[in-house]
């Protein structure tokens, strides 16, 4: 099907086949935005000339360590030059990234260290803690330690490791990269809690990594040379792969260590940002900034917004001040956004909470997206009028290549041909998806997802607990907050300081539940717990 008549002589060669990959990009750019600012970060200001040195002695480096093409190189680092660099030059050796997040446990780093295999961990100096209990747990030889300081915001060096800078230093400027044979090789590993408290590892390719940076391009209409400030952790599905999209389209990365309003207003105004992303909680963090924290700017700056469903509340009071948002929605198995509710003139006539409602809305597949849609049960399409609802269920290019070391997962989550999201939602007559809710009881707050079952297996632990139940509890600054219901042993009394304290010694403490009742759990006559009775108390507390 679709090949000529005659194809002699047509075949894929050096001259117009090459395995796509995001690396390509800052290659290219290189060359076309040589001497123009690619990373920022207070007084770390470097070219693309630079930028590139550095990933190559980075790639050289780890090489030089004995890293081989196909092994895992782990992160722990916040949003810093480094954790651009390793985007980079990690691949670029043929190894694949690990970003791992900062505010994971030991015990769950160490889940991670071993399961991925990690041969060397590059951590900030803020995390060494973290990132030593955790190879101290582990029953095999951990990750080489390469240490990251900060110095200038207030993480010097231990003097306990090789240092980052070291490292460079040690690398060669001409080594040559390892660049993919074929883009269905990996380039990185993400892990997620899913439904089950256990991290699942979530593998991406070349091939995909390229297209979805590429994709975003076109739905955010990124124009050259954006200022993009790095809220979104990158350690969060390589950053949404926004790291990888910069160099495509000459722009500069401007990192944001710690996020505070201030540091945001503060980068808008004096590095003249054009775009960012995160989460609601980051919008309500600029809407319910004092007036002292604030800049002044003469410009409009682009958002991609996701993680629990913005309120319309707090969509109609940014984009006053300035912010353009476009609600976007997707998992780390796809790559971070892989859909938006995308604005034309049909939707522009709305005005007030009729327009904030509109862009709340999840939307549409993105351009690297073959087909979203919701599906019931037997995966056939849910009528769409805006009531029947179904499973959000996702296809093509820009969905993982699976789950390290889980086939069985695998093939669960691909059931049919799609990837199965676990999300509810409705769809609407112009074919918009709208979540109404998580099938699989995950939590997002603050653009994190937390899994209910971890937690209630934390608080299953107490001696005095008969039944534990979690589910998200609205909460105004973050989204969503984990709320645990408890049912006691008899004769037993625990009050909810002594519950919370307990979790917080056996997971993380963002983890923690932030709310606690003591109450017999509503069951159905299975004894199964019905948690949408939970959730609708939760509403209320």
């Amino acid at each position: 099907m679709g090949w000529m008549s005659d194809e002699t002589g047509l075949g894929k060669c050096a001259a117009n086949h090459v395995p796509l990959t995001p690396l390509s990009g800052l290659r290219r750019a290189a060359d076309v935005y040589r001497d123009e600012l690619a990373v920022v970060h207070g007084d770390h200001r470097k070219t693309y000339a630079e930028y590139i040195e550095r990933v190559t002695r980075l790639a050289s480096a780890l090489a030089a360590m004995g890293v081989a093409p196909g092994e895992v190189v782990a992160t722990i680092l916040p949003n810093i030059p480094a954790h651009a660099e390793a985007h980079f030059g990690v691949p670029a050796c043929g190894a694949v990234l690990n970003a791992i997040n900062t505010r994971l446990d030991a015990h769950t780093v160490a889940y991670i260290f071993t399961h991925g295999e990690a041969k060397v961990a590059l951590v900030d100096s803020q995390f060494l803690p973290v990132a030593e209990a955790a190879i101290a747990e582990m029953d095999s030889d951990g990750p080489v330690i390469i240490e990251v300081p900060d110095e200038a915001h207030g993480h010097p060096a231990s003097g306990r490791y090789r240092t980052y800078e070291d490292l460079l230093a040690s690398g060669d400027p001409g080594y040559d990269w390892v660049l993919p044979e074929d883009e269905w090789e990996s380039l990185a590993l993400n892990y997620t809690s899913g439904t089950t408290g256990k991290p699942k590892g979530v593998v991406y390719s070349h091939r995909g990594a390229y297209l979805n940076a590429m994709g975003q391009v076109i739905s955010w209409n990124m124009v050259q040379r954006p200022r993009y400030l790095t809220i979104v952790p990158l350690f969060h599905c390589n950053g949404w792969c926004h790291t990888w999209m910069m160099p495509m389209v000459g722009g500069c990365v401007v990192c944001c260590r710690d996020i505070t309003a201030p540091a945001i207003f503060d980068a808008i105004a004096d590095e003249h940002v054009t775009h960012f992303g995160g989460a609601p909680i980051v919008l309500n963090m600029l809407i319910n900034a004092p007036r002292h924290e604030r800049r002044d700017f003469g410009h409009v700056v682009e958002v991609f917004t996701a993680g629990a469903p913005p309120a319309p509340a707090t969509l109609s009071k940014i984009e006053p001040m300035g912010f353009n948002v476009t609600h976007v929605y997707g998992l780390t198995e796809v790559y971070g956004p892989a859909t938006e509710c995308t604005w034309g003139p049909g939707l522009d006539r709305l005005t007030g909470t009729e327009r904030a409602k509109a862009k709340a809305r999840q939307g549409v597949a993105m351009p690297f997206m073959e087909h979203v849609t919701v599906v019931d049960e037997n995966m056939a399409q849910i009528p769409m009028n805006a009531e029947a609802d179904g499973e959000i269920v996702f296809r093509g290019n820009g969905v993982m290549k699976g789950y390290y070391k889980n086939p069985e997962a695998t093939e669960e989550a691909f059931k049919g041909g799609y990837f199965h999201s676990g999300d509810i939602a409705i769809q609407h007559p112009d074919t918009y998806v709208q979540i109404t809710d998580r099938a699989k009881d995950i939590i997002i707050s603050g653009g994190e997802n937390i899994s209910s079952v971890e937690i209630e297996a934390a608080l299953m632990d107490h001696p005095a607990v008969s039944l534990a139940a979690v589910v998200a509890k609205p909460d105004e600054k973050w989204g969503e907050v984990p709320c645990a219901f408890v049912e006691l042993k008899a004769g037993e009394t625990v009050d909810e300081a002594e519950m919370i304290a307990h979790a917080r010694e056996r997971i993380a403490h963002y983890k923690a539940p932030k709310k606690v009742v003591f109450q017999e759990l509503p069951k159905t006559s299975t004894g199964k717990i019905q948690k949408f009775e939970l959730r609708n108390l939760a509403k209320t507390l």
